[in-house]
């Protein structure tokens, strides 16, 4: 992504005061991802008819296309299992069914996307009837939560998009030539996506992707481009500013002219998200690889290269995070920022093995280390010897064992710490001047302490009362409530799984 020296350009008209940010002075991103050409054979096969211009780049507007999906590459079975049988149940009750947003733009490009958006003709009531586990959230774009197979699977309905279509619109709109009345519904509803590139409907029983605003396009060129006019786009929504640098990042795509230009220059605009937004596209931000300065200097000294997952443990740890949240919305950041201060700690000083499962068990079990340590003695796979942050399995004997599980705790802490000085993150950098920097620290006192609180029983010892939780399954909703034993939980799966693979033995 091509953002050179991306930075504040205005004031803000007011002043942040703590709890929200312990400080915020300066960013600047430098080449936060490089400019990558899709290559031409992702869409062969597929047609493509020459765009007509209306006002502007920001609001230009394509001649209307369908593209058989099969000539792009994507079939069904690309689909994930729970998002099937939603699309499934709905259209056995004679409900039109799409797959909408970044997951179409995804199978494009023969990535695995991250989560699959549903959107369909029947009202969200009906969608409620049509599953045993469903409810209706939100007030103001309200969509349905289906419970499947353990999963989240968002659908929203035309007739919700269609009310909030049209209000308080500065620019021209133009119907695509040519168009039915379902195309018109198709139309309206990409026309409020933010960028080109997720303006994108899918039909898997037709096997047709329509495409109204250029997706397909920009896609070819690897561009981030908004539907809409850039400066009406974020000015409506500045955090789509914030959207537009991680998706461009995640992807290697870079910017068109107008896109970039109010992307830097309305860039301000950040500074007046509230702090439950601001909270939520950093864990987006940090889902999708762009990250603290803390974790930027990490992937500096160690030679970070994207598509090095296998032996980079802090991507390894967010994307099997990633996966068992993908489905859910809510921001689960206290989590997030556990991960980031446990990964810190064994980036500055490696452990065995033994020690990180003993460690992530007594997380879970509420800091009872001998029953911790008598489960993680009889692990019987083998771990992940790819990753730097482990060192060499030892025969540890038991007292050394927690006073190695106890010292890792007490790092875990001071690396809280750390991540909410400023002084601290302005020098995490400070050694890397070729790589992009920030002394803007994300952490509200409220969540540093609420991190505390997850790791503070394993040098406290077993807290008085507490259950830990049996099995797999996540509870969702609690964990968005930060529900400590949820918390503690999850964050002990994603730590177990990293270093104790299923698929090894």
């Amino acid at each position: 992504m091509a953002v050179s020296g991306l930075c504040f350009a205005c004031k803000p008209h007011f002043s942040l005061r703590p709890p929200l940010f312990h400080c915020f002075r300066k960013i600047r991103f430098s080449s936060v991802a490089a400019i990558e050409t899709l290559d031409e054979s992702v869409i062969q096969g597929a047609h493509f008819s020459p765009a007509k211009k209306v006002n502007g780049e920001g609001s230009k507007l394509s001649q209307w296309k369908k593209l058989n999906s099969q000539d792009l590459g994507i079939s069904t079975s690309n689909i994930s299992k729970p998002t099937r049988k939603v699309l499934n149940g709905l259209k056995t009750k004679g409900y039109e069914v799409y797959l909408v947003g970044g997951c179409v733009r995804d199978l494009i490009l023969k990535r695995t996307p991250k989560d699959f958006d549903i959107i369909t003709t029947a009202e969200l009531r009906e969608v409620v009837k049509a599953f045993s586990r469903c409810e209706i959230i939100g007030r103001r774009f309200p969509i349905c939560h289906v419970h499947m197979d353990d999963t989240i699977v968002e659908v929203s309905s035309f007739s919700t998009s269609a009310r909030n279509f049209g209000r308080g619109l500065t620019y021209e709109i133009e119907k695509p030539a040519g168009s039915d009345k379902k195309d018109f519904v198709r139309w309206r509803n990409c026309l409020q996506r933010d960028f080109t590139i997720n303006g994108l409907m899918f039909d898997p029983f037709a096997r047709i992707i329509y495409d109204y605003m250029g997706g397909i396009e920009d896609i070819k060129k690897a561009k981030v481009r908004t539907v809409i006019p850039a400066s009406t786009s974020f000015q409506e929504d500045g955090a789509r500013i914030l959207r537009a640098i991680r998706i461009a990042a995640r992807l290697g795509f870079s910017f068109s002219r107008e896109t970039a230009h109010f992307v830097k220059n309305l860039s301000c605009l950040i500074l007046r998200l509230d702090k439950s937004r601001l909270l939520m596209e950093m864990n987006y931000m940090m889902a999708y690889e762009l990250l603290l300065p803390i974790q930027a200097a990490y992937f500096v000294r160690t030679g970070f290269r994207r598509r090095d997952k296998r032996s980079n443990m802090l991507l390894s740890l967010f994307s099997k995070l990633d996966r068992l949240l993908a489905p859910n919305r809510p921001c689960y950041s206290s989590l997030w920022v556990g991960i980031l201060a446990f990964h810190k700690a064994l980036s500055n000083k490696p452990r065995d093995p033994l020690v990180v499962a003993a460690f992530s068990l007594a997380v879970h079990n509420g800091g009872d280390i001998p029953e911790a340590i008598n489960i993680a003695k009889n692990i019987n796979k083998s771990h992940d010897g790819s990753f730097h942050e482990l060192s060499e399995p030892q025969n540890l004997e038991n007292l050394t064992l927690v006073n190695e599980v106890m010292d890792l705790a007490a790092s875990v802490k001071s690396t809280l710490s750390e991540m909410t000085d400023e002084h601290f993150v302005s020098q995490a950098m400070s050694a890397y001047p070729q790589a992009p920097f920030s002394d803007l620290v994300f952490i509200p006192l409220a969540l540093y302490l609420n991190v505390c609180k997850v790791f503070e029983c394993v040098t406290m010892g077993a807290e008085k009362g507490f259950v830990a939780k049996q099995g797999s399954w996540i509870d969702y909703e609690l964990l968005a409530l930060g529900s400590l034993r949820e918390t503690r939980h999850t964050f002990a799966r994603v730590v177990f799984d990293t270093v104790y693979p299923l698929d090894r033995t």
